[in-house]
């Protein structure tokens, strides 16, 4: 118990989100052991317990990985944003005509000895959101310029959103709304951004035809099945029928942990459609309070941002968050039939690799800032405190100790 109370008192940055996070991963190990339980019948002769150590080692990894990220100093992200970003381009477009093909799509490659498999749009995602944070903040002086300011950040947006959504429209979709978000976040004037989407309308244009040219290249098929299935299927096709019955089966309290009947039926169970089956155990019960984990992630960091003293912080962090929790609720959204089958993952929850990986390394980088923030507040407190209580106190030296933190930062 001391040495609980002790990592408590040591752990910088906002608590609450550190329990929030810390309570998602318990989630997520009971979710997956009970879900993954037709898989592991098929494939491991019923040994739940296999799929149950190799994800609590990815959550572990996840979890060395946020803590890694959470100890820089959150400007360092801002130095390697265009490096990750240059690294991810070309693994997107090696993707496109070299990775394996898995379901219909290439949006992984194999990484040799250990047997996995690493989805390049997750680092794209994680370098394109550091990058427009970095560009924001760094023009601020400038922001409403739409050749100095606005061309550098359509650029990337447009070209990586393009290079995803050939395999992966849903998570371009994502990342496009995120960015957007960021800019009118960061005071983009409305008409450019008005702007960047009529160019993502035209671009996904363009993939269309692109699609029909050469449908190896884009999963037009898919997208178009898919939104005649959402469109013109009362009941939604064969996945969307089955996670609605684990919905219904579940009402208010739920068939109670490792009781669903729907894993057995349900296509990924333990991947796409997890919140089904948390529905189905948990009820409504424990749907609300999966949401209100989420919500209480993004209320934190929205309330991080107003008090965070630096743009690119500001930016940075919700950024970050929106990326985390928009694909939580498209995913949840899914298993309810508000929008089509997208592929998304529920972020920390459903089992996976890169997924986790990168999600963590996403919340890792929001404490970072958080961590900053505390100090800052803290400063602002300690220097208040001596100026009322030191009237005589050479006011030169407040503004160099304010200067050199700032600085720091």
């Amino acid at each position: 118990m001391n040495a609980i109370n002790n990592i408590y008192d040591n752990l910088r940055g906002d608590k609450t989100i550190w329990f929030i996070i810390t309570l998602l991963m318990f989630c997520s190990v009971l979710a997956v052991y009970s879900a993954v339980g037709h898989e592991a019948a098929m494939k491991r002769s019923g040994n739940t317990e296999y799929y149950l150590v190799k994800h609590s080692l990815l959550l572990i990894i996840g979890l060395a990985a946020m803590f890694f990220s959470y100890r820089f100093n959150y400007m360092f992200y801002s130095k390697i944003a265009p490096i990750l970003l240059a690294i991810s381009i070309p693994l997107l477009i090696y993707t496109i005509f070299f990775g394996p093909e898995i379901n219909d799509a290439r949006r992984w490659l194999e990484i040799p000895l250990i047997d996995q498999k690493f989805q390049t749009s997750d680092l794209a995602r994680l370098a394109l959101v550091m990058f427009i944070a970095r560009s924001i903040s760094n023009k601020q002086n400038i922001i409403k310029d739409f050749k100095s300011a606005f061309v550098p950040l359509i650029v990337p947006v447009v070209g990586v959103c393009m290079l995803i959504a050939p395999s992966d429209l849903s998570t371009a979709a994502l990342l496009f709304i995120t960015c957007m978000t960021m800019m009118i976040i960061g005071r983009v004037s409305l008409k450019y951004i008005g702007m960047l989407g009529l160019l993502g309308i035209a671009g996904l244009s363009l993939l269309i035809v692109i699609g029909i040219a050469f449908p190896e290249w884009v999963r037009l098929d898919t997208w178009i099945s898919r939104i005649n299935e959402f469109i013109l299927g009362q009941e939604g096709g064969y996945q969307i029928v089955q996670s609605k019955i684990a919905i219904a089966s579940g009402e208010i309290f739920g068939v109670g942990p490792g009781n669903s009947l729907q894993r057995n039926y349900l296509p990924y169970a333990y991947a796409d459609f997890i919140f089904a089956i948390i529905c189905e155990e948990y009820g409504l019960i424990g749907a609300f309070v999966l949401i209100a984990l989420y919500l209480g992630l993004l209320f934190r960091c929205t309330n991080m941002v107003t008090r965070c003293p630096k743009t690119f912080g500001s930016i940075l962090a919700i950024g970050l968050c929106l990326n985390v929790v928009v694909q939580a609720f498209a995913n949840m959204a899914v298993s309810v039939q508000l929008v089509p089958v997208t592929g998304l993952t529920l972020p920390i929850i459903s089992m996976g690799g890169t997924s986790i990986l990168f999600t963590c390394i996403s919340l890792g980088i929001i404490l970072s800032v958080s961590k900053y923030v505390e100090e800052y507040s803290a400063f602002e407190i300690r220097e208040e405190e001596q100026s009322i209580s030191e009237e005589k106190l050479d006011k030169n030296i407040i503004g160099r100790n304010r200067l050199k933190y700032e600085n720091y930062y």
